[in-house]
């Protein structure tokens, strides 16, 4: 990590929000990202095709300073493109907009975005961090930063930690906006929102895909975490949601729109068990209620894991109901923080759905190979048909350092019961490998 020293009026130029003049120690690094993804989904697609591929090449910045009298300083830039690989051996981006031409350079708005730019102010055992930034599960599993992507996805957001409390954690936050971890321009901040639950099966009496979505103005959210005990190590958070829209929609209907204008909340807790025993246990539950007449959303789970010799086990169990709402990352409408979350099953396992994931991980080579494989029952008691969509999935990873970069490399088999994946097809593989350098 580099250290230069900039004026304020350099960081005014790159904020446009200062005019005050003095020397700052800024800290520079930041990560240089390709990123390709590749699936044989639907008729007319292949692996390794042109018309059924991704890719990104990502430049990321980031800039620390300690401005003194407990005040710091963040920004970071986020710039991505792809090389002109579009001309020659894929069709779109992974992340960035305009996935259809492909280059996002082609729009300097959509190229280059500020995805970090807040504040810090430390006050006794009391930090305030105000601005553009990361939320992380741990404290926000609701409301958080994904990693799966070129670059995660960043909040506006108001955030307060205090640790007056022995062993405890109070983390208060006020959340308005986030950029879309998807294919979404990672440079506009639009208002929360979950997911669709469109995949899990929930179909109309004409046999269509019901599309669920709901849109969230804002939410104030309270965090404490316990670390007192060694043997249970509990996090309990509340969100307050303002102005719950929800949208649902059968394929090319008009969308109907209920509960704008109303409030909501949710609950969600995770508790960690260490019993001095060979094996952990860890169990969730949570629960969003829409308010307005609309159903609550249930869910809880638990897993189970070791290590073996050099081996890492893990079985997990999620069960959600048919809630109105599915439970799903409303920054993004896109991850679950359930524990059966895997590479591509969030669809089929955040909404009227049991799921159970085995994982082993163990060291091979100079890095480590990772299996899991998830099964999901979906009851489908929500909709208007009888048709179910289970859903299975086997995810193989490998990671692994190269000539001082991080190597990602996975093959993902998905299965349906109905052709809702890829290309509208009930088979798919898919195989995903990005490389990172840190700096």
């Amino acid at each position: 990590m580099k250290i230069t020293k900039l004026s304020l009026a350099a960081i005014a130029a790159m904020t446009l929000t200062t005019s005050a003049m003095a020397d700052v120690d800024f800290k520079i690094g930041g990560q240089a990202v390709v990123y390709y993804e590749t699936n044989d989904g639907g008729d007319k697609n292949d692996l390794f095709g042109q018309s059924s591929s991704q890719a990104n090449a990502g430049l990321q910045l980031n800039a620390n300073a300690d401005l003194g009298n407990g005040f710091g300083l963040g920004l970071q830039g986020s710039a991505l493109s792809t090389w002109g690989l579009e001309d020659h051996l894929v069709s779109g981006v992974k992340q960035g907009g305009l996935g259809a031409q492909g280059d996002t350079a082609l729009s300097s708005t959509d190229y280059f975005s500020i995805t970090k730019a807040y504040l810090t102010k430390k006050v006794a055992n009391t930090t305030i961090k105000a601005g553009r930034q990361e939320l992380p599960k741990s404290l926000s599993p609701l409301a958080f930063s994904e990693g799966w992507n070129v670059f995660k996805n960043t909040f506006d957001a108001v955030v307060a930690i205090n640790t007056d409390i022995p062993d405890t954690t109070v983390v208060g936050a006020y959340v308005s906006r986030s950029n879309n971890n998807g294919g979404a321009d990672t440079g506009t901040f639009d208002a929360l929102h979950s997911g669709s639950s469109y995949a899990t099966g929930l179909l109309d009496a004409d046999g269509n895909s019901i599309d669920r979505q709901a849109t969230i103005d804002n939410a104030f959210m309270l965090t404490v975490a316990n670390k007192s005990s060694k043997l249970i190590q509990p996090t309990l958070t509340y969100y307050a949601l303002k102005n719950i829209e929800l949208r649902t929609s059968a394929d090319g209907a008009a969308v109907t729109t209920q509960a704008l204008g109303k409030s909501g909340s949710a609950l969600w807790a995770n508790v960690d068990v260490d019993a001095g025993l060979p094996v952990k246990l860890a169990l969730q539950g949570g629960k969003i209620d829409p308010k307005n007449g609309l159903k609550k959303t249930n869910t809880y789970g638990a897993k189970i894991s070791g290590k073996f010799a050099n081996v890492a086990l893990s079985l997990a169990y999620t069960d959600v109901d048919e809630g109105a709402v599915s439970i799903q990352n409303v920054g993004t409408g896109i991850k679950t923080p359930l524990f059966t979350q895997m590479i591509y099953n969030q669809n089929f396992i955040s909404s009227d759905a049991s799921t159970t994931v085995l994982k082993a991980a163990m060291p091979v080579g100079p890095g480590k190979l990772i299996a899991q494989y998830g099964i999901t029952d979906d009851t489908n008691t929500g909709g208007t048909s009888a048709t179910e969509n289970d859903y299975n999935e086997l995810d193989v990873i490998y990671k692994t350092k190269l000539s001082g970069m991080n190597v990602f490399a996975a093959y993902v088999m998905r299965d349906s019961d109905l052709k809702t994946l890829q290309g509208g097809d009930d088979k798919a593989n898919i195989i995903r490998v990005w490389t990172r350098y840190n700096f």
